[in-house]
């Protein structure tokens, strides 16, 4: 049988707090896939985390067969939220830039009172289910390289150093981000026959 490849496996997108952004890497990455699921922006309850995590939900039911998760910032959070509670197999996860959301955020974004209001805190430190690649940005305005340390060791996911790149989002001057597509393809695991 034939090894899996990207084309065999369906990739859900787990964007952060932000709504739809047309030159997002995670836009760009989606339009590469043509498997790939995202998961919506909501129309309401926009800070609840718990609206977040069954939105995710939502989109990996409506997926069959295998699945990779690409989740950037806040996303990474929903998706440490999601594991703590669901079983659903996930061959593996990118896991880049997540926010700290347990530390003071800049400004034009929630603060923590509201973010412990909405169920985001405290941020889970069990190890993930499912191997993961954390991408950690060296002056990542939401998250300080060693606290994205601690959380990469908490969750027992492989730490990667992409440099200084920001949040990794067009405000940083990215927007295509081809790495991701190599990151991807490595978390499938090598001798997974194609379904």
């Amino acid at each position: 049988m034939a090894a899996m490849t990207l084309d065999d496996v369906t990739v859900v997108i787990v964007p952060g707090l932000r709504d739809h952004v047309a030159e997002h890497w995670q836009t760009l990455l989606a339009s590469h896939l043509p498997r790939s699921r995202t998961v919506e922006p909501l129309t309401h309850d926009k800070l609840s985390c718990a609206a977040r995590v069954a939105a995710l939900e939502e989109t990996l039911a409506a997926v069959d067969g295998p699945v990779l998760l690409a989740a950037h910032s806040a996303g990474v959070m929903i998706t440490v939220h999601w594991a703590l509670d669901h079983r659903r197999p996930i061959l593996g996860a990118l896991l880049a830039t997540p926010a700290d959301l347990e530390e003071p955020m800049p400004a034009g974004y929630p603060l923590r009172e509201q973010l412990e209001e909405h169920g985001w805190l405290p941020v889970p430190r069990r190890p993930l289910p499912f191997p993961s690649l954390l991408a950690a940005s060296r002056n990542d305005p939401l998250a300080r390289f060693e606290r994205v340390q601690d959380f990469a060791r908490d969750w027992g996911s492989q730490m990667l150093d992409i440099g200084a790149v920001g949040h990794l989002n067009p405000a940083a001057g990215y927007g295509e981000w081809p790495r991701a597509l190599d990151l991807l393809r490595s978390l499938i695991p090598q001798s997974a026959p194609a379904k």
